[in-house]
């Protein structure tokens, strides 16, 4: 119900934005004066600001598709060009209680400034649209608690927040299951939001399950849900609640196992006598589905005290919780780590662990920003990555 609420304030803000456009045409040209220049403009702002409304309304493919997919390069471009408008605007007003107001006055300075600020706009959106396909691999070491035994280091590799659907198809998929490969790891975590809310987001999902199932590893491929692997409604990143249970959508689970991905929902398995891997609900699609979710106590009651515990929790949200149960490694994604800037700087506000590995007590959290996507079709000062995680026991003195 969010967006309702949110939408008389977007209106407000492309017109405020589609005002300074057109004024700016009318300094750069006479022509551009005209009333057709100017409804023309009006019109094609118009068509990409409402382009995710009428792909959300839409139901003819490809149709759909197109405008959707639209409309997710148009959020980042937006976000951007609000925040260019803005600082135009503030950078005016601070000019008029300056010495420069009567040097910078006139169309000529408006059209200059305007398109310095266009330039700009331009040249983050595409570099921002690119940068998200560049899957980067960060590597980190980290040492677990002499009271474990693991016989011998393990490397994982932790992806999340994959987000396959409109932004996130076969391309990007093929790339990341390469660097993966590349990685020569023992076993593959997928901390959940492997979907973007929508199975038919998937442009072809047999040939993207296949080419999962390319992932080589020496113990597999295990991964949980996170809070977007839920069928529902959604329009620009906001899904309409209700107070009834949403209905599993099964095709989840199969592209699961033709993908040879192995889900574990609050379970809890031992690999090669070696180690526990778990993997938690997450609290908002438990929520939604009207399910319980184990506590970490409840959860990882009953094993092997001397095994290390490794668990995959797609929200970093219950650190201390899960430490006190005796968790070595928490393994998580779900902030993005911003994606965009300036997001990326106030995203520590709100998680204790936003990215990257973190000891919380006896405890490792390892936060990954994520191999996809999320809304805006782009990342700006962060990176679409792999993280590999070198475990080894702490040396024994």
């Amino acid at each position: 119900m969010a967006a309702l609420f949110l939408a008389p304030l977007y209106i407000l803000v492309n017109l405020y934005i589609m005002r300074w456009l057109v004024l700016w045409m009318g300094a750069c040209h006479r022509i551009l004066q005209s009333r057709a220049a100017r409804c023309l403009v009006i019109a094609v702002y118009a068509a990409l600001a409402t382009a995710m409304l009428t792909g959300f309304l839409i139901r003819i493919e490809p149709l759909r598709r197109i405008l959707k997919t639209i409309g997710f390069f148009w959020l980042g471009c937006f976000a951007y060009t609000l925040q260019m408008v803005i600082l135009f605007d503030l950078a005016r007003i601070a000019l008029r209680h300056s010495r420069w107001k009567d040097a910078l006055t006139g169309n000529h300075w408006f059209a200059v400034i305007g398109g310095i600020a266009l330039f700009l706009i331009l040249a983050v959106s595409v570099y921002g649209i690119f940068h998200a396909r560049n899957i980067k691999v960060k590597e980190y070491t980290i040492e677990i608690s002499q009271e474990k035994v693991l016989e011998e280091p393990l490397r994982i590799a932790l992806v999340a927040d994959l987000h396959l659907g409109y932004s996130v198809g076969e391309r990007h998929v093929k790339n990341l299951v390469e660097e993966i490969n590349s990685q020569d790891v023992d076993l593959v975590c997928i901390a959940g939001d492997i979907f973007d809310n929508e199975y038919e987001a998937i442009a072809n999902p047999d040939r993207v399950a296949e080419i999962l199932s390319g992932i080589k590893s020496r113990y597999g491929v295990y991964a949980c849900w996170g809070n977007h692997d839920v069928s529902e409604k959604i329009l620009a990143g906001f899904t309409f609640r209700s107070a009834e249970a949403v209905e599993r959508d099964s095709r989840f689970e199969v592209f699961l196992e033709n993908a040879g991905i192995h889900l574990l929902e609050d379970e809890v398995i031992e690999i090669d006598n070696r180690f526990y891997l778990a993997g938690r609900k997450d609290p908002d699609k438990a929520d939604k589905e009207k399910e319980n979710r184990l506590s970490p106590e409840e959860l990882l009651e009953g094993l092997k005290p001397e095994l290390p515990v490794f668990v995959m929790d797609h929200q970093p949200d219950e650190l201390e919780k899960l430490e006190q149960a005796g968790v070595c490694v928490d393994l998580s994604g779900h902030t993005h780590a911003g994606q965009m800037f300036p997001s990326n700087l106030f995203v520590r506000l709100r998680w204790e662990n936003p990215a990257g590995a973190m000891k919380k007590g006896d405890m490792w959290s390892c936060v990954t920003s994520g191999a996809g996507v999320w809304g805006p079709a782009m990342r700006i000062g962060t990176d679409s990555e792999i993280m590999i995680i070198n475990i080894k026991e702490t040396e024994r003195i």
